[in-house]
């Protein structure tokens, strides 16, 4: 079977403080939006057979065309949702790593705890648990799974064997890809694939000869 792992599209900035208390969930920007569209339109119906989300706004947002462009609905899984899901801000990336903010260098060194974060190995555990069970019961079969930059990271690290936990930037709407076979046996295929941003595909849906149903 085959994994994609989306990031979600551009979410908007939610500065500290401005969530009134609660954790911060940020619904996509225009450009976000636009984004979430671009990634629909690249697959042809038919060639996903499940769309799974994180239940986090940005999340959910940006798969809900991906399943509609499918003719499915997407299904929550509670445990696709960031590491920070319970933060009271959300700051861009590249924000934070031009400015060298200590949450920069917190999530780098893997001190996730100091700004609400989970403890990385409690977080790799439950990343790994969900996507590998998913893995499991759809054999044969093509899985979306849109989620967040930190669950992409950790469950390649864990495929790759990897020590680090944060170790590239997934773009938003980034496709990487996971082949797992019968047996267990976990490849990455892709990593960082953003071409729907830039281009389009024609001709009718591959797959009818058996590309990319997987094994």
């Amino acid at each position: 079977m085959e994994l994609l792992l989306i990031r979600h599209a551009e979410p908007v900035r939610i500065p500290p403080g401005a969530a009134g208390g609660g954790p911060a969930d940020p619904v996509l920007t225009p450009t976000g939006r636009a984004q979430a569209g671009r990634l629909a339109a690249w697959w042809h119906p038919g060639e996903l057979d499940l769309v799974v989300t994180s239940p986090l706004l940005r999340a959910r947002q940006t798969a809900e065309p991906l399943a509609a462009r499918q003719g499915r609905n997407p299904e929550v899984i509670d445990g696709l949702r960031e590491y920070d899901a319970q933060a009271d801000h959300y700051l861009p990336v590249e924000e934070l790593r031009e400015r060298g903010d200590d949450r920069w260098l917190a999530m780098v060194e893997g001190r996730w705890e100091d700004y609400g974060g989970e403890h990385p190995g409690t977080f790799t555990a439950r990343v790994c648990e969900v996507i590998d069970g998913l893995a499991a019961a759809n054999p044969g079969r093509r899985v979306a799974v849109v989620c967040h930059g930190g669950v992409i990271n950790v469950y390649l690290a864990a495929v790759l064997g990897l020590d680090r936990h944060l170790w590239f930037e997934p773009g938003y709407t980034s496709v990487s890809r996971v082949r797992v076979h019968r047996s267990g046996i976990r490849s990455v295929v892709s990593v960082n694939e953003t071409a729907h941003l830039i281009g389009r595909r024609d001709g009718p849906a591959p797959g009818t000869g058996g590309e990319g149903s997987g094994p």
